[in-house]
C-alpha cells in the first residue's frame, strides 16, 4: 500500500515537472529579440556561455534584421573568446564586420579579432602563422580606428609580436653559429637587421653579425659595420661590446697588413 502511494506519488511530480518544463519552453519560444537578448546577455554575465550562445544564435537566425542583431553577434564572439575558442571567436568577430559594417560594435570587433590571433600565438621556436595574423589585425585596427581608446594595446601588442618574430631569426642565426655555419649565420643575423631593427634584438644580431664576419675573416667588412654603427648609435647599450669588437678588428687587420708588406719584400727581394 505504502509502495503504491509512492509510485502515485512520484509520478504526479515526474507529470509536474514536465509540464512546467512545458510551460518554460513555451514561455521563452515567445520571447521578442529584444528580450531573447537580455536573457542571453544575463546567462552571459553569470558566465553560463554555452546557455548565452544559445540564446545569441536564436536571435542571430530568427531576428537578423532586429534592433539587437549587432548586438547579439557581438555577444555571441565574446562567448567563445571568454571560452578560449579562439578561432571560432575571430570567426564571430569578422562575421559581425563582414555582415554589420555599420555596427558601432565593428572598431572593437576589429581589435578581437587581432586579440584572438595575439593568444594563439605559440613561443618564438613554433610556427609563427598566428604571429602574422595578429599582427596584420592589429595593423588594420590601427589604420582604421587611429584614435579608438584600445589603439595603444594594439601598438604595444605589435611591438611584442615583432619581437617575437625577430627572436626567432636571431635564435636561428645563433644556432648556424654553433653549427659553424658562419655564411648563414651573417645572412640570419642581416635579416634581423634588415626586417626588425626597431626590436631589442637589432643590437644583439649587430654583435652576432660582427663576430660572424670575422670568424669568415671578412674584417674589413666587419670593420665598415663597426664604423657605422658607432657613428649611427653613439649612445647604444651594447657601445662597450662594440668598441671591443673593433679593436680585435683592428688587430686582425694590422697583422693582416703586416703579414702582406712582409710577403711583398720577399717577393720583392726574390725578384732582385
Amino acid at each position: 500500500m505504502v509502495m503504491t502511494r509512492l509510485v502515485v506519488l512520484l509520478v504526479i511530480v515526474c507529470m509536474a515537472l514536465v509540464f512546467t518544463s512545458c510551460g518554460s519552453s513555451d514561455a521563452t519560444g515567445n520571447l521578442s529579440a529584444e528580450d531573447r537578448f537580455e536573457l542571453g546577455k544575463k546567462k552571459f554575465e553569470e558566465e553560463d556561455y554555452l546557455e548565452a550562445i544559445s540564446d545569441f544564435e536564436i536571435i542571430k537566425l530568427q531576428y537578423p534584421g532586429s534592433a539587437v542583431a549587432d548586438d547579439a553577434q557581438f555577444y555571441l564572439a565574446e562567448c567563445r573568446f571568454n571560452m578560449e575558442e579562439y578561432l571560432f571567436a575571430a570567426e564571430e568577430y569578422l562575421s559581425l564586420r563582414r555582415s554589420m559594417p555599420a555596427s558601432s560594435f565593428v572598431p572593437l570587433a576589429q581589435y578581437k579579432v587581432g586579440l584572438c590571433y595575439y593568444r594563439l600565438s605559440p613561443k618564438s621556436s613554433l610556427d609563427q602563422k598566428y604571429t602574422y595574423r595578429a599582427i596584420d589585425e592589429f595593423q588594420a585596427f590601427l589604420e582604421y580606428y587611429p584614435q579608438h581608446e584600445m589603439a595603444s594595446e594594439a601598438e604595444a601588442k605589435i611591438k611584442e609580436l615583432t619581437a617575437k618574430l625577430a627572436k626567432k631569426l636571431y635564435d636561428s642565426a645563433e644556432l648556424y653559429m654553433k653549427l659553424g655555419r658562419y655564411k648563414a649565420a651573417t645572412d640570419y643575423f642581416n635579416s634581423v637587421l634588415e626586417r626588425y631593427h626597431d626590436t631589442p634584438y637589432a643590437d644583439l644580431a649587430f654583435i652576432g653579425k660582427v663576430k660572424s664576419l670575422i670568424v669568415r675573416k671578412k674584417y674589413d667588412e666587419a670593420k665598415r659595420d663597426v664604423d657605422l654603427f658607432l657613428e649611427k648609435y653613439p649612445n647604444s647599450h651594447v657601445k662597450n661590446e662594440v668598441e671591443a669588437l673593433k679593436r680585435e678588428i683592428e688587430e686582425h687587420l694590422k697583422t693582416k697588413s703586416a703579414v702582406s708588406t712582409s710577403k711583398d719584400r720577399i717577393d720583392l727581394t726574390a725578384k732582385k
